[in-house]
């Protein structure tokens, strides 16, 4: 087949769930498929970049910028939500239109909703390629979720005043982009109630995000840190700052009070101000980017998701489990996940749950290694990427034009 994928940023370096998906779904399907490629960024990024061979054709624009005050006037103003505005991009629509005038291709897929409106604007002018909407979450949801969480705190009021412009205007737009589409890809179950719940026309298929059991692998290199618990991911994405926050100072004091040299790292790139504070505190550490967070997973105890907010299915928890490491998490944490509370992972919601399972599984190396195990095992069984792409080449069969 001849494939366009549009990203909403290039997926190499695979450094986010975005990009992780996106760069794992382009690696399989190239070994059987020709895949072309449209997205944001620099040339010099794709310098000795796996790209250029993985992919026949690659297509670049500019990041698009808005001015804040545009930004907070949309916010209230356009009809569209925010995610459907922050890629809105001429330039990259222009590419877009000259592609499908010099291709047939079999499959367009658009990957995440910041890219919808891109094709949406096609599919007005009569556009009828097939298009494959692969929603990384039920963002309606995912705004709801925050909404629910920032009201309780007044500090955080105008996060859900945000949030709850946002989730009503997404609700519009994300099923207004599902039935445009002639096949939707959700990455978890309940993301796919979510969006069916939109309009009872749409049917998303369930293809969870999946991991590279190769790479991320149980690694004995490192010295192993018994007292330490590690979190992962982009650390100016709202969920995991809420997420930060609630560990540094709900759940860390409490697991001190038992194992008084109890540490957490949070790793990943572009900590927000809420997050680098937190440094400030005993047995925080703050890494930002790192080049590869597997030395921080692999050196840790305990691999910690105190997620309150969001959708789909997280990347960082698969890639945990991958590497045979004990996982404590809230339910949001492993939602989409096919794990055993008990075997596979630890699950609690409250702060004082949370903070027991963690000091269990630190005062018990022989307990988190046993969980450890379960773990990988069942990413091994049920999530590598080699396991789950061929489910997409199963969907663009059956897909047609609308």
């Amino acid at each position: 087949m001849k494939l366009l994928f549009l990203t909403p940023q290039l997926p190499y370096p695979p450094h986010q769930g975005t990009t992780l998906r996106n760069f794992n779904l382009i690696k399989q399907l190239a070994a059987r498929h020709e895949i072309q490629l449209l997205s944001f960024g620099a040339s010099a990024e794709l310098e000795n970049s796996p790209l250029r061979e993985l992919c026949a054709r690659v297509e670049i624009a500019p990041p698009p910028t808005r001015a804040t005050a545009q930004r907070a006037l949309e916010t209230f103003f356009h009809p569209l939500p925010d995610m459907a505005r922050r890629l809105y991009s001429p330039a990259l629509a222009q590419k877009l239109a000259r592609l499908l005038q010099e291709n047939q291709y079999d499959v367009v897929q658009i990957e995440g909703i910041e890219m919808a409106t891109l094709w949406l604007n096609r599919k007005s002018k009569g556009e009828n390629q097939t298009a494959v909407f692969d929603d990384h979450n039920a963002e309606w949801t995912l705004q709801k979720t925050a909404y629910e969480t920032d009201r309780k705190n007044p500090k955080r009021w105008h996060g859900a005043l945000y949030s709850w412009i946002q989730f009503n205007k997404l609700k519009r737009f994300e099923r207004d982009v599902c039935l445009q589409a002639d096949a939707v890809v959700a990455v978890s179950r309940q993301d796919a109630q979510a969006i069916a719940s939109l309009d009872a026309r749409i049917k998303p298929v369930v293809i969870p995000n999946g991991v590279d059991c190769a790479y991320y692998a149980p690694s004995f290199e490192y010295a192993r840190a018994e007292l330490s618990c590690v979190f992962t991911g982009k650390m100016d994405f709202r969920p995991n700052v809420d997420a930060c926050v609630w560990f540094a100072k709900e759940i860390l004091p409490r697991v001190r009070q038992e194992i008084p040299r109890a540490q957490v790292s949070f790793v990943g790139q572009k900590p927000s101000a809420q997050v680098l504070a937190l440094k400030q505190r005993q047995g925080i550490e703050v890494t930002g980017f790192v080049p590869d967070t597997r030395p921080y997973i692999a050196d840790a105890a305990v691999f910690v998701v105190p997620l309150r907010m969001g959708s789909g299915t997280r990347l960082k928890v698969l890639e945990a489990m991958a590497m045979g490491k004990a996982i404590v998490s809230t339910s949001f944490g492993v939602s989409g996940i096919e794990c055993e509370n008990g075997r596979d992972v630890l699950i609690a919601d409250d702060a004082r749950d949370f903070a027991n399972a963690v000091a269990t599984l630190l005062r018990d190396p022989e307990q988190a290694r046993a969980r450890g195990a379960n773990a990988r095992k069942l990413a091994v069984e049920k999530y590598a990427w080699e396991k789950l792409v061929p489910q997409f080449e199963t969907l663009y069969a059956r897909a047609k034009p609308r």
